[in-house]
């Protein structure tokens, strides 16, 4: 359980960090292109290292169109949806909204899995949805234009957020390795993101500036390493306790943005729901 835990926490803090390098990557780059460049710079990276991190990692077959048919919505879908969430909400509302994953999760991890909640486990959830209800219920001053229908796109994410790690589960109790199923997954959402882009534009590559491509490649490292932690302590955990964990991911979103956004403002609510957020998260740590 201590690695799950450990997993999970690496995993909130690099899906944190990507949230707000996506930022400076969308000053200059739109979120579709974005994608292009985002999914694909941590699929090289990662086939560069395979030869070295997947030595004596055997093939299970079986297990792998679970991970292929993951690949198509995870992370591409994921990533245009936050991407274009961040764009039209900003990276706080963008991360907290993803707060409601877990209700997803542990709901699809009972089902399909059939994990125990136990009551602090139940309370934690309950706690930690309700700071993110706190924290997005006054719309912030920055992007006060936005309408209610952008509230979907981070929605969607964190549905999308909360039903793959019980799917990923069932394909790791098959092929336990986290690594061949972030491979797989990253590989198959690489095609999707780059055939979406030559359909749009006409190229595989994205026509961006330097810096913004710059900031996405960083942004898809980050992205990449924290669904590969996320899978490892999917590996080692319950879902029940992973996914709050992984939550809390708008904390580190919140500081820093705070540090490098300078239109971003951290006012008394969104510190009290951060604070609710992480009592839910230790209530289910203790459950």
């Amino acid at each position: 359980m201590t690695a799950a835990v450990l997993f999970a926490f690496a995993s909130a803090s690099l899906l944190g960090a990507g949230v707000v390098t996506t930022q400076f990557g969308l000053r200059t780059v739109e979120p579709l292109s974005g994608a292009a460049i985002s999914v694909p710079s941590f699929t090289v990276l990662f086939l560069l290292a395979s030869p070295l991190i997947l030595a004596g990692e055997p093939v299970v077959w079986r297990a792998l169109p679970i991970f292929a048919a993951i690949g198509l919505v995870f992370p591409a879908l994921l990533t245009l949806l936050t991407f274009a969430s961040n764009r039209a909400l900003g990276p706080v509302v963008t991360s907290t909204l993803g707060n409601l994953a877990p209700l997803f999760a542990v709901a699809l991890a009972i089902i399909l899995l059939h994990e125990p909640l136990h009551a602090l486990q139940s309370g934690g959830l309950v706690i930690a949805v309700a700071g993110a209800v706190i924290i997005t219920t006054t719309r912030p001053r920055d992007f006060g234009g936005w309408r209610s229908w952008a509230l979907l796109l981070p929605l969607g994410g964190a549905l999308l957020r909360g039903v793959v790690p019980p799917i990923v589960k069932l394909g790791l109790e098959i092929w336990p390795s986290p690594l061949w199923a972030c491979l797989i997954g990253y590989v198959m959402s690489s095609l999707v993101v780059l055939g979406v882009e030559r359909v749009r534009n006409g190229n595989f590559v994205a026509d961006a500036p330097w810096p913004g491509r710059f900031w996405f490649a960083v942004t898809g490292v980050c992205n990449g390493l924290s669904a590969l932690t996320l899978f490892a302590a999917v590996r080692n955990g319950p879902i029940a306790l992973v996914a709050p964990i992984v939550a809390i991911y708008p904390l580190v979103t919140m500081i820093l943005s705070a540090i490098t956004l300078h239109h971003v403002r951290i006012t008394p609510r969104i510190v009290a729901g951060a604070m609710l957020t992480v009592a839910g998260v230790a209530l289910v740590l203790i459950g």
